[in-house]
């Protein structure tokens, strides 16, 4: 317990995506999808072609499909550590994306964050999503949270965590300051 509250940060907080943030955003997806393309045999350059072709797709996929969602930018100590894109729909929360910079996981900021939308859809009493890919080790993460397997869609699972089936209280053990 002592190691996580040493590398707890002194503040989490979020921030909207701005212009000028695309080469963050895209160093954030490029670090998701490191190891996967280091098998690839590619040189720099063709990675960071494919890697910047896969982005701009992604996030023209997400603007074009998640109406009046939430693009954010995950700070840590006022430096930019990743990104969240949530989705609030009538009767559910999408959480679209939430990726971190590899200096930054494994630090439970993402527990904190996600705990934290757990809390708002238990509060509004909305069932909060996901897809994630089967070869995502972070499957693990979001089963212990409480996600279940909901659907199949190709190389993805549709997880949802519903608070009818989660009773237990969460609360965050720290507040994400909102910018």
């Amino acid at each position: 317990m002592s190691r996580f509250l040493e590398s707890r940060p002194a503040s989490l907080a979020l921030r909207a995506v701005q212009a000028g943030d695309e080469a963050f955003l895209l160093k954030v997806y490029a670090s998701t999808r490191a190891e996967e393309l280091a098998a690839a045999g590619w040189n720099d350059e063709q990675r960071e072609a494919f890697l910047r072709m896969q982005f701009q797709a992604q996030d023209k996929h997400y603007r074009e499909n998640y109406p009046g969602a939430e693009f954010q930018i995950i700070q840590v100590d006022g430096e930019p550590a990743g990104r969240l894109y949530v989705h609030h729909r009538s009767n559910e929360i999408r959480v679209m994306d939430i990726s971190l910079l590899p200096a930054y996981r494994r630090r439970g900021l993402g527990t904190m964050l996600l705990e934290e939308i757990l809390s708002a859809g238990a509060q509004s009493e909305k069932t909060v999503t996901i897809h994630v890919e089967v070869v995502n080790p972070a499957l693990r993460w979001y089963e212990r949270l409480g996600f279940k397997k909901i659907a199949e869609h190709g190389p993805y699972q549709l997880m949802e965590w519903s608070p009818r089936r989660n009773d237990r209280r969460l609360v965050a053990n720290q507040k994400v300051e909102h910018a």
